[in-house]
């Protein structure tokens, strides 16, 4: 992009911002408000058998469809494609309030519908995340692109503190289901934003979308998500229905593999991975989804149940995760754009995560509130180092010509390792609480147990329910811990690329709309 491009563009940035961190809003917002909601719409349709389902149809939707957002963002420009992709979003939300309800069916047919629709809310989170993320990418030159990503993970994470507030008050005093709907207003302000003030330079491409490498994609890691989610739970490891998921995975990515290396708009160019610090910050990406997403979920779990608070207050329970990755997000984009050094913070951000995750192993029956409090300060101070200088690192490695199919593959590494996080640690709790002496008191993995009532059994039974349930909560830490302490092994060796004080000229642009943009007349996407 030219000097008179970016002079054009900039005025706009902090208006069209606002937008994107609305946006960016809405899809951090809902999943949290439902993580603490999830309680009591699991003992509406059925147990804790259902419990991770609802999170795994989302984070899969999400997860597949990453790569492709990124790519059509590419092609068809970023505008009309990420304003799709909110509709999508704003459709599942609507479809996901309503299931059960009567209008589309029964009670009995509530769960079912709502894991189908959570999908499709997927479906339209993953253009928001990679969306935002790359319209910065056009709009920001990666040496400034640390403030204004490190803003956008300070929403996330105040989307993260008043997600679990809203979420808990709507499930103390309203329906559940007002979890979904409320994403309609907000997405209806999202969208008259985007409309009216976002305007970006349109180029034309030959637009030829990899349709054959998008549904091989889905198709092996679906089947993957499944043998996590499935193996050692609903089929033993070595039954037919796991080997025949496994043999799916490995034919259709080995089939997509050979389709991208023959197609010549790859979903997921594989030569990004050439570069040494693409290649390692995907890893990392993977492996940050992973702990986070995976281990996350069981956050508000653990404290409605073992230490009886609130659906409202689990969520000011997690303030102190929060505070931590607010305040370390914000300070870290800052030091970014005034010394354009990154490469210490992931290699930080690992060790303090990893060491966060080992204090909430400390989870028991009787933890206190200030110490699991001052545990999740730990681990929120370490995903603050890690959020946006993954992204920040995956961008400055490509070319201009490939941002949104390298922030696309950044997102879908994350998201991918968040579906394998939630459905394996669902399995591990499950499987670890099935062999507890509160399973046998529950009847196995405690598919058919009633949250509301656990604190009307017999002091002796429930203390030996709520230990059951801190153990294998506890369980599913450790095994995040495990995977954390890789991150700032990797992180070692990246190497530290200057970032960019300019962006580059898109090479699909003509002289003539050159002249064209530099004059204000371009065409808008």
């Amino acid at each position: 992009m030219t000097q008179a491009t970016q002079a054009d563009v900039r005025p706009n940035v902090r208006v069209v911002l606002f937008g994107l961190m609305i946006a960016m809003m809405l899809a951090m917002l809902d999943n949290m408000i439902v993580s603490t909601a999830l309680p009591r719409i699991v003992n509406e349709f059925g147990g804790l058998n259902h419990f991770t389902w609802v999170v795994t149809a989302y984070v899969l939707g999400t997860t597949v469809s990453t790569p492709i957002w990124g790519k059509l963002g590419d092609l068809y420009g970023r505008k009309s494609v990420f304003l799709t992709s909110v509709g999508i979003f704003l459709a599942g939300s609507a479809l996901c309030g309503m299931a059960g309800s009567g209008m589309l069916g029964g009670p009995e047919d509530g769960m079912v519908q709502l894991i189908a629709f959570r999908a499709v809310q997927g479906l339209g989170a993953g253009g928001l995340m990679v969306g935002v993320m790359a319209i910065i990418g056009d709009l920001v030159p990666p040496r400034e692109r640390g403030r204004y990503q490190g803003m956008i993970a300070g929403i996330m994470a105040i989307a993260m503190v008043a997600g679990p507030l809203v979420g808990g008050f709507i499930t103390d005093h309203l329906s559940w289901r007002w979890a979904f709907y409320v994403n309609l207003p907000l997405g209806g302000v999202a969208l008259l934003v985007l409309i009216t003030t976002m305007h970006l330079p349109k180029y034309r491409t030959e637009h030829r979308i990899d349709w054959l490498g998008a549904g091989l994609l889905s198709v092996g890691i679906t089947a993957l998500v499944l043998i996590t989610t499935w193996g050692g739970n609903e089929y033993d490891w070595t039954s037919g229905q796991i080997l025949g998921l496994a043999v799916l995975a490995v034919v259709a990515l080995v089939a997509f593999g050979l389709v991208e290396r023959r197609v010549p708009e790859p979903i997921l160019p594989l030569g990004l991975f050439a570069n040494r610090n693409f290649a390692l910050i995907s890893v990392i990406g993977f492996l940050l989804g992973f702990a986070m997403f995976g281990a996350m979920n069981f956050l508000p779990l653990y404290q409605q149940t073992v230490q009886g608070a609130s659906a409202t207050n689990s969520g000011l329970l997690l303030l102190p995760l929060m505070f931590g990755m607010l305040v370390v997000s914000l300070a870290i984009g800052r030091a970014i754009t005034k010394n354009g050094r990154y490469r210490a913070y992931p290699i930080i951000g690992g060790v303090v995560m990893t060491v966060g995750m080992g204090l909430l192993t400390l989870l028991d029956l009787h933890t206190t509130k200030l110490a699991s409090s001052l545990y999740m300060v730990v681990l929120g101070v370490g995903m603050g180092f890690l959020m946006q200088t993954s992204m920040l690192i995956a961008q400055n490695s490509v070319e201009q010509k490939d941002l949104g199919a390298a922030s696309g593959a950044a997102t879908f590494f994350r998201s991918i390792g968040g579906s394998f996080g939630i459905s394996l640690f669902g399995a591990i709790f499950a499987n670890r609480l099935a062999d507890s002496a509160a399973g046998s008191a529950l009847g196995g993995s405690g598919a058919g147990m009633d949250l509301d009532k656990i604190r009307e059994l017999p002091a002796q039974a429930r203390e030996l329910v709520l230990g059951g349930l801190a153990d294998s909560i506890s369980h599913v830490f450790l095994w995040a811990a495990l995977f954390t302490i890789s991150i700032p092994v990797l992180a070692w060796f990246i190497k530290e690329i200057p970032l960019r004080t300019a962006n580059e000229a898109p090479p699909q642009a003509t002289p003539e709309e050159e002249a064209e943009i530099a004059l204000g007349k371009a065409p808008v996407a």
